[in-house]
């Protein structure tokens, strides 16, 4: 598993963030582009609006200026306040629209995204979920999802809008003066470089930021599930000292993030109000001076006296009106900026899981059922000459099979065995032996360095993988539940099993008498994996289930450990009709379940050392004979 260290170095070396917002971009309003031309056009106008209503303001201040309670009200003031209004009223409407065709599409995408990490999800191999904590993959579903809401929702559009704004209102500027538009596109440059600078820094501590919030997700959701453990051993105060760590790590994280993003406020706040000031001065001078090129000296320099003052008022209220719509997309834009840096954590978090390789499917060798024969399990391999048909036996064979979950670390060397139809194999060792990687490399949950695998003569990388796993039932140690009725757990087995097969099949596991007991009998809904039935009644169900399913192979894997010897006797006689014509792999800590074995493979540090039936491994006195008179115990 990765542990912390590296994933934070992980996230320190992270994708450009340019890309990943281009990508988020194509993959939201790929799908919404008629919405999107409506956006686009609601923004256009509520950007041109307030820059037009800015203009309208000159004609107003000039006549007030000029004639003061006499000024003319009809014949220019309310006129121009109408015309302000209706400006003003469209512009709002507009922020309503886009607003709400930009929530709309947020939403939408969200959802797409979620339905495609999920989906994605399904057909992952293991060994992605063996690298990520339960808590971290859940951040992914909720708080990295959640930061991109207010990106798609609000802050896109903010940046479009102010964008427009600012090609409108540069536009206006240049027409009016040339040289304080300059004087204005020198503070902006300042403010463009400690944006850059600052955000750099802010940017590398937010996408930190996001994987120790998955961090703590996860130590949270493991001591939320481990919390019988903690009361019965007393760890509270460690489980609260492992807590607070994690929690300093990310309010260390969150502060480091926070930090360089609202420092962008007040600097460039501060540098608004200077280049207010020096605007109002400048533009004075100029428009006195008549030195200006431009509209603001060129309507000072046809009058003289009052109206001289007055024109020169009206326009260099409008200026500064312009400078203080040209700083404040800038401003917003700054303020978003966490937003938007979290938003592209979250967003190349759930990338890098949509982007993962699927689990291959495997080979094109498929499971049939009544094709090659009525009732009968078969392969069904394509050729050149048409479909060959292999009946199932549940013939599996391992040879000189080497196995590591890492190039680095081997974990089964030069296994070789064979079950052949209807036999019952047993694994037992120490933990840690290399049991349970067996069997998972049955089911192809994991491929291995060198050797072979066989399943009725085929290579089972030729197998399809769903159609091998559909060959196999497996009942695990650690069972789960899912929430629904009792009748639909046992039917998860197999989803067109009628409600009669799961009954007999409950009868079987001998799960029906504990069932018929329940509130509702069948119809008893678990919740909660199952938190109000003890773990040997889950595992009796999960033994149902597998039974129900009627698979040729079953793999039970430490399956009767949660359960008392009583009941473990009648489930091995109900279990013995079970494998009659099946093939069963069974790994036990309790030797006597795996007496009656065909063969009893004993392993050690992931090589077979004793091999034979139980009256065989007894005779040899090696270590099945220690571990059956208890000279040797298992670990």
């Amino acid at each position: 598993m990765m542990n912390n260290g590296n994933r934070i170095e992980k996230a320190k070396k992270a994708k450009s963030p340019v890309k990943t917002l281009l990508r988020l971009l194509k993959y939201t309003f790929s799908r919404y582009k008629v919405a999107t031309v409506f956006v686009v056009i609601f923004v256009l106008i509520a950007s041109a609006a307030n820059v037009i209503a800015a203009s309208r303001f000159a004609p107003i201040i000039t006549e007030l200026t000029e004639n003061g309670l006499n000024a003319d009200m009809r014949g220019v003031i309310i006129p121009n306040l109408i015309i302000v209004t209706a400006i003003y009223v469209a512009g709002d409407l507009s922020v309503f629209g886009y607003n709400r065709i930009m929530m709309y599409i947020a939403q939408g995408t969200l959802k797409k995204l979620r339905d495609e990490m999920f989906a994605k999800m399904q057909y992952l191999p293991l060994k992605y979920f063996d690298g990520r904590t339960h808590g971290d993959l859940m951040s992914l579903y909720t708080n990295d999802v959640d930061t991109m809401r207010q990106l798609l929702s609000q802050t896109i559009p903010q940046v479009i809008s102010s964008a427009l704004t600012l090609i409108f209102v540069f536009s206006f500027m240049v027409y009016y003066s040339f040289t304080l538009t300059v004087l204005i596109l020198a503070v902006l440059a300042v403010m463009i470089v400690i944006i850059k600078n600052i955000g750099v820094k802010s940017a590398k501590n937010f996408l930190v930021q996001q994987q120790a919030l998955g961090e703590l997700n996860g130590y949270v959701e493991e001591m939320t599930e481990g919390q019988k453990v903690i009361k019965v051993f007393c760890h509270e105060r460690k489980a609260e000292e492992g807590f607070r760590r994690l929690n300093d790590k990310l309010n260390e994280c969150g502060k480091k993030a926070n930090t360089y993003a609202f420092l962008l406020g007040p600097i460039n706040n501060n540098l608004g109000y200077l280049q207010y000031v020096l605007v109002a001065v400048i533009g004075f001078v100029l428009a006195v001076s008549g030195s200006e090129i431009g509209l603001l000296s060129a309507y000072c320099a046809t009058t003289e006296g009052a109206s001289r003052i007055a024109i020169m008022a009206g326009m260099l209220v409008s200026f500064l009106s312009f400078s203080r719509q040209f700083n404040m997309p800038v401003q917003q834009v700054s303020q978003q900026f966490n937003a938007v840096v979290m938003a592209l954590a979250g967003a190349e978090r759930i990338f890098e899981t949509v982007d993962t390789p699927p689990e291959d499917r495997g080979g094109d060798v498929t499971l049939t059922f009544g094709e090659y024969e009525k009732g009968k399990w078969a392969w069904k391999k394509q050729t050149c000459n048409g479909a060959e048909y292999i009946p199932l036996k549940g013939d599996i064979r391992f040879n000189d099979v080497v196995f590591g979950y890492t190039d680095e670390k081997v974990i089964l060397k030069n296994i070789t065995l064979y079950a052949k139809p209807g036999q019952k194999i047993a694994f037992v060792g120490s933990t840690g032996a290399g049991k349970t990687t067996i069997t998972n490399l049955i089911n192809r949950f994991y491929d291995i360095q060198s050797g072979q695998i066989t399943y009725d003569g085929i290579d089972i990388k030729e197998i399809a993988k769903d159609d091998l796993r559909k060959s196999l039932g497996v009942v695990l140690q650690d069972t789960h539940l899912f929430t629904g009725t009792v009748m639909d757990n046992i039917r998860y087995g197999r989803l067109n099993a009628s409600d009669e097969e799961c009954v007999n099949a409950a009868k079987l596991a001998n799960a029906d008498s504990f069932i018929t007991h329940l509130p509702e009998g069948y119809q008893t809904v678990i919740t909660g994996d199952g938190a109000n039935l003890s773990q040997g009644q889950r595992q009796l169900l999960a033994i149902s289930r597998a039974m129900v399913s009627e698979c040729p192979v079953l793999i039970l894997d430490e399956a009767t450990s949660s359960i008392d010897t009583r009941t473990e006797k009648l489930i091995e006689e109900g279990m013995d009709k079970l494998m009659e014509g099946r093939t069963v792999f069974v790994i036990a800590h309790r030797l006597s379940t795996v007496r009656n074995s065909k063969a009893i493979m004993v392993l050690e540090h992931g090589e077979i050392i004793e091999r034979g039936d139980h009256e065989q491994l007894i005779a040899q006195k090696g270590k099945y004979y220690q571990l059956y008179t208890g000279a040797f115990e298992l670990e």
